[in-house]
């Protein structure tokens, strides 16, 4: 898994940086970080405080949680299926 540099606090108070200065690529150079990845950062966490960004961490993590069993129960649902269907 690849592991990330910046926390959600921390992307965004780089994001409220750069709204405050204005200047993005300084803040950016400052930070060490791409314009391409602020901009991808802008797009999740635009707007965002950091109790907003900790509940879309923990919704994603429930909502990926929640297809895993729904991965297992159709499984599940398939075999019972299959040995139904078969005569004996």
């Amino acid at each position: 898994m690849k592991v990330k540099r910046f926390t959600e606090e921390q992307i965004i108070g780089i994001l409220n940086e750069a709204e405050q200065t204005g200047n993005i690529r300084e803040v950016c150079r400052a930070h060490n970080v791409t314009e391409t990845t602020f901009y991808r950062w802008r797009s999740k966490f635009g707007g965002m405080d950091v109790s907003d960004a900790k509940r879309l961490k923990e919704l994603e993590r429930e909502n990926s949680e929640l297809k895993k069993m729904v991965a297992e129960l159709s499984l599940d649902n398939r075999m019972l299926k299959d040995l139904n269907s078969k005569k004996w």
